[in-house]
């Protein structure tokens, strides 16, 4: 069977409805594996009016798995996740739970676990696991399962280092070393793009009977196309194909992502018709948003288009993340009327939209080079916001520091502070490049010191290109403050033994270094 798409003049299928469908992960992994629930909608309505109404009504709606959340009613335990969330009196989060749970009312498992699985989803991990935490320092009021244990190995891997859930994992009883914490420990090592620990922790696995099931053969497929090695997914599919294990909506989609990184069209479009064969799965909308990716790389638009099309009829209310895709694909594609249309769209979708939005639609306008619109959308965020990331101050900044606009973006920063926003480093270095672009090699330094300075968690180190410059500057003036300066620079973050700062110290060492 042709794929749909090869024949321009005939539209893309709508997915076929089911009334049985299976999630892409189990509750208690916290894997990344890029999926999305499947689901088949309208396009949104070309009235303003109708667009806002059903955004409020849809946005009413959350699926949170198998259990009926709804039905719980009242959700009491909202009040106490906002008292975390945004740090209620600066208090540690034990602290927080401790005092509500002597004070207001005896909490239950199934409320801290509500509030874990809601820190998570808006990625504040740090505080997801000191929920987590605080339940372990009372196991005899809260026994945890090894769904439980899974996601909190998981947490502690984002948190505190991939050695730290190592152990974790290391001191867990026997009986909890089951497939679910296994499938934990080995989407940690995937994400850290570990490979000898995957490959082998797949393989521990399928001596226990543990890869039997679908999620860690998508957990391995997805990481060998994260570290550019899409062929070797082949054979994890015939595998799967030997063992009986079933195919979800993820496999092909990671399968189909497979495809597109060794930028096989043909492969691609037998996958998707196979995937169309299958009646137990519907292609959702990652399904069409990476086949539109593929296609925009070959330079096929109107396959392109076609794709987002299809992918629009699959968005919901629950799903932001659709929203970004699309944003972000329509501006690949030069669609402006089409970013803004989705833009509008989002808005009316969901009550609140968050950094992570902002961002996405701040950096399609400015690729489209609508910098006047993404100026104004940035007023706007700045407006609203009572979260200040500096990721999405730094995408009009990065763009003014390319441009060469320095008083743009000293007065973008400056405002930023004002308003009790904190830099990161590499919001500095930003601002450095754009000094070193003016010669202005003083100011460049500074903002590296600044960078430095910042007491993160950040792995930041100067750009290679940024010390070749400013040490050459360093040299022709003979400025032996200006190079020690910067060699303390990075000396302080871990810089000084690497072999390419090296390399580069040593080219513009000079008489007094």
């Amino acid at each position: 069977m042709l794929l749909h798409l090869v024949t321009s003049s005939s539209p893309l299928t709508t997915a076929r409805p089911s009334t049985h469908r299976r999630p892409c992960v189990s509750a208690a992994a916290s894997v990344t594996v890029r999926c999305a629930a499947s689901s088949s909608s309208s396009t949104p309505s070309s009235s303003g009016s109708e667009a806002a109404a059903a955004g409020k009504q849809v946005a009413k709606v959350h699926s949170y798995g198998s259990v009926d959340y709804e039905r719980r009613a009242p959700l009491r335990w909202s009040t106490l996740y906002r008292r975390i969330a945004v740090g209620h009196g600066g208090r540690p989060v034990g602290r927080t739970l401790g005092a509500w749970d002597e004070g207001e009312r005896r909490l239950d498992k199934w409320e801290l676990c509500r509030i874990a699985k809601e820190l998570r989803k808006f990625r504040r991990f740090n505080l997801a696991l000191q929920v987590y935490d605080w339940m372990t320092e009372r196991r005899d009021r809260f026994p945890l399962s090894s769904s439980d244990m899974a996601i909190q190995l998981d947490l502690i891997a984002k948190v505190r280092g991939v050695s730290h859930a190592e152990k974790y994992f290391q001191d867990l009883p026997d009986a909890l070393k089951d497939k679910r914490t296994y499938g934990s420990l080995l989407n940690v090592y995937a994400q850290a793009m570990m490979k000898e620990k995957t490959e082998g922790t797949f393989e521990q696995m399928r001596k226990k009977g543990f890869a039997s099931d679908t999620l860690p053969c998508n957990v391995l497929m997805n990481f060998y196309v994260d570290v550019g090695e899409p062929d070797k997914v082949s054979a994890i599919i015939d595998e799967m194909k030997e063992r009986n294990v079933s195919f979800d909506v993820c496999t092909y989609n990671i399968w189909i992502k497979s495809c597109a990184a060794k930028q096989d069209a043909d492969e691609m479009e037998q996958v998707f018709n196979q995937m169309i064969a299958d009646l137990s799965v519907i292609a959702n909308w990652t399904t069409y948003t990476t086949l539109a990716s593929m296609y925009i790389k070959l330079g096929n638009t109107k396959k392109a288009e076609e794709c987002l099309k299809e992918a629009e009829k699959r968005t919901t209310g629950r799903e932001k993340k659709c929203f970004h895709y699309l944003i972000t694909l329509y501006s690949h594609l030069g669609k402006k009327e089409e970013v803004y249309r989705i833009w509008n769209w989002y808005k009316a979708t969901f009550p609140t939209i968050h950094n992570l939005g902002y961002q996405e639609v701040l950096s399609a306008l400015v690729r489209l080079g609508d910098i006047e619109g993404a100026e104004l959308l940035y007023e706007e965020w700045a407006s609203k916001s009572s979260s200040f990331d500096p990721k999405t101050m730094n995408i009009l900044l990065a763009w003014y520091a390319r441009e060469g606009l320095i008083t743009k973006s000293e007065q973008i920063l400056n405002r930023f502070v004002e308003k009790g926003g904190n830099p990161k480093p590499n919001t500095w270095e930003i601002l450095a490049t754009a000094y070193l672009k003016d010669n202005k090699i003083s100011e460049a330094l500074s903002c590296m010191e600044k960078a430095t300075a910042v007491k993160s968690v950040s792995k930041w180190k100067p750009r290679p290109t940024n010390v070749e410059s400013l040490l050459a500057s360093f040299k022709e003036k003979n400025d032996t403050e200006g190079a020690h300066r910067l060699v303390s620079v990075l000396t302080s973050r871990g810089c000084a033994e690497d072999e390419e700062y090296k390399s580069l110290i040593n080219t513009y060492a000079f008489a007094g270094t």
